[in-house]
């Protein structure tokens, strides 16, 4: 189940299943029916996936629940998940067509799902697969080059904007892994300084000290506005950090005009900011016009991507389906050694009631039986393993039905 940037606004998305993605995956995985569950939350995306013998009807219950409207959610059945999951993976989902940072925040999801234990070997395959795609695609193509991530798409938007950045004094809020991806690509623009602040003081000087910038502590920065002629900004913050007051207070001491892009999710940016006179303020709905332009430009690397993703998601369908005849023929097996069990030992009994009958004689006894299992089931297994080859799923029930092997397929 999708909520993406392709049919939800940023506001949208904010008021689309409220809190963190542990609290979201502890929710999801108590529902009933729900065997395996993964969120993935970005600026741009909140993707909620589960293995569930009612897929869609759980999920369906589950935004009618978050009371979130079906106009903005996407609702995909197994393929399509799969086959979103990979396209997501190499960027093909993105704002920013081909950005890499996806990868990174997918990783991420693995590691909190593993954690919670929401995830079992078929999502644990999904996931795996997918960033192992994504990290071909990257090598075989050249879908990330250019504005590769949202905070290099926000450099290249404020490029656009003023025209050039050559000598522009840049404040950069937040020094996470956005914020550096930010301040890399605006070094690469020759401007005039980079400032940068966060809450954790430390992290700022370590960013600023890498990339040859300044760092100021989080309390100085109505300072900076004072004198930035750029402002990004990208925290992790549940509240506004920028509020109309602050950037009015600057502005009353500059004549200058003040740009600001809030890339933040949720915003870090008061939207009354912009009635401040001489204060352009952006947020991430602004980046679309270059994300379409990207898609000019990328088409070609496009169809490589395509047809890479159609040949591992062939791949991983293959494994699910092997995987499917696997567990059948394991319960299949395990039914025929119950019974085998117990044949052998009322031979035993019966015979041990009129002869003494040694460990040889038990031995032949159980080799025999064993021998006549495999045999027995030799050709039926090499018939069932095709099939889920082929998806012939009509054969896997009609010998889960036969054998009454219970679990359903």
């Amino acid at each position: 189940m999708l909520v993406t940037h392709r049919k939800a606004s940023i506001d949208e998305i904010e008021r689309a299943w409220h809190g963190d993605v542990e609290t979201i995956l502890r929710w999801v995985g108590s529902q009933d029916r729900v065997e395996e569950c993964a969120v993935l939350k970005t600026c741009n995306r909140v993707e909620i996936y589960v293995v569930s013998p009612r897929g869609e009807k759980v999920l369906f219950d589950l935004a009618k629940k978050a009371r979130v409207s079906s106009r903005i959610i996407d609702f995909h059945d197994h393929d399509e998940s799969l086959r979103h999951l990979l396209r997501l993976a190499s960027g093909l989902e993105s704002m920013i067509i081909g950005e890499d940072q996806i990868l990174g925040q997918m990783k991420e999801l693995t590691q909190m799902a593993a954690k919670a234990g929401t995830t079992g070997w078929m999502l644990d395959s999904a996931f795996k697969k997918a960033i192992q795609v994504g990290k071909r695609v990257r090598r075989e193509t050249r879908i990330n080059e250019r504005s590769v991530s949202v905070g290099s798409a926000a450099v290249d938007l404020a490029e656009d904007i003023l025209g050039d950045l050559t000598g522009r004094s840049v404040l950069v809020i937040g020094a996470g892994d956005t914020g550096e991806l930010i301040s890399r690509a605006l070094k690469a623009r020759d401007i005039g300084s980079l400032t940068v602040t966060n809450r954790t003081l430390g992290s700022a000087e370590s960013l600023a000290a890498r990339l040859g910038g300044n760092a100021v502590p989080f309390e100085e920065m109505p300072i900076c506005l004072k004198k930035a002629d750029v402002v990004i900004s990208a925290t992790s913050a549940p509240h506004y950090i920028l509020l109309k007051d602050d950037i009015e207070k600057a502005m009353a001491e500059r004549c200058e005009k003040l740009l600001i892009i809030d890339i933040a999710n949720p915003r870090d940016v008061d939207l009354a900011a912009a009635e401040v006179p001489n204060v352009e303020l952006h947020n991430i709905d602004s980046l679309k016009n270059i994300s379409q332009e990207n898609m000019k430009q990328r088409m070609a690397d496009a169809a490589a991507v395509e047809a890479i993703i159609a040949e591992e998601l062939d791949l991983l369908k293959a494994k699910y389906k092997r995987k499917e005849a696997e567990d059948l023929l394991a319960r299949l097996y395990s039914l025929a050694e119950t019974i085998k069990d117990q044949e052998v030992k009322k031979a035993m009994n019966k015979l041990s009631a009129r002869h003494t009958l040694g460990e040889i004689e038990q031995q032949v006894l159980r080799d025999m039986s064993h021998s006549i299992v495999n045999k027995l089931l030799s050709e039926p297994t090499k018939a069932l393993k095709s099939a889920a080859e082929r998806g012939d799923v009509e054969v896997l029930k009609s010998l889960n039905e036969l054998f009454g092997l219970e679990e359903k397929i």
